[in-house]
């Protein structure tokens, strides 16, 4: 009889508040013989605030291609896998994907824990219309980076960005010459002690940048050009 493979689980964990986590991912980060963390450190934290004592491997960006072998393996060996990321859910802006694909080739069963996602988050308080919203994550930093933006501006839709606050100035600067100044929310250390939602046009938001220092990583959102959709 062939052995029964593992479980590849991808677990959804808290983007700030570490309250914010289902009674299912707990349950699945206690059960399964391996967890894959994006920084192990960091999950660290949150795995003592739980009393979770499963063992720990890095998966991430500069080490996929020796890890995905490996867990491919495990998998194949008939034990289960949690992968996680720093925060909020694998495969969104980090390298789940390439795992997740090889699982598929595997013919491994995969399973959504589900749970916080920081775009989603920012986008529920932004004010801005939700019925329809394309989420751009991280813009190449040179390369591609105007080609990019101008591909967007046409699009009927909130648009939902990823960003470092050291280049908050410039990324808002960007894409108020190249989509024009738009309805714009930063939401910043979401669910966090210092959470913080501007709302105003992107040159409102330019201005509150360049005299208050933004801090945490943050999500971007803009909205359509639009009279009903700008903030009065």
């Amino acid at each position: 009889m062939p052995l029964k493979k593992g479980t590849l689980y991808i677990v959804s964990t808290p983007i700030g508040n570490l309250k914010d986590i289902t009674y299912r991912a707990v349950e699945i980060l206690n059960s399964v013989q391996t967890i894959a963390a994006e920084d192990t450190r960091h999950t660290k934290i949150l795995l003592n605030h739980y009393d979770i004592e499963t063992k720990m491997i890095s998966y991430f960006e500069y080490n996929r291609g020796l890890r995905i072998p490996q867990i491919i393996n495990q998998l194949e060996s008939g034990n289960d896998i949690a992968l996680v990321t720093d925060a909020g859910t694998p495969g969104i802006s980090d390298p789940a994907y390439k795992l997740i694909r090889s699982a598929i080739q595997n013919d491994i069963k995969i399973e959504s824990i589900p749970g916080p996602s920081a775009f989603l988050s920012a986008l529920v308080v932004s004010g801005l219309p939700t019925d329809r919203f394309l989420f751009i994550g991280f813009l190449p930093p040179k390369k591609g980076r105007m080609k990019k933006l101008l591909e967007l501006v046409s699009m009927e839709a909130t648009l939902i960005f990823y960003e470092n606050p050291k280049k908050i100035v410039k990324t808002l600067s960007d894409i108020a010459e190249y989509i024009g100044d738009r309805p714009t929310v930063v939401c910043r250390e979401l669910t966090k002690i210092h959470e913080e939602i501007i709302r105003g046009t992107t040159t409102d938001l330019i201005s509150y940048f360049n005299e208050n220092i933004c801090r945490g990583e943050c999500v971007i959102l803009i909205g359509k050009s639009k009279e009903n959709v700008y903030f009065n």
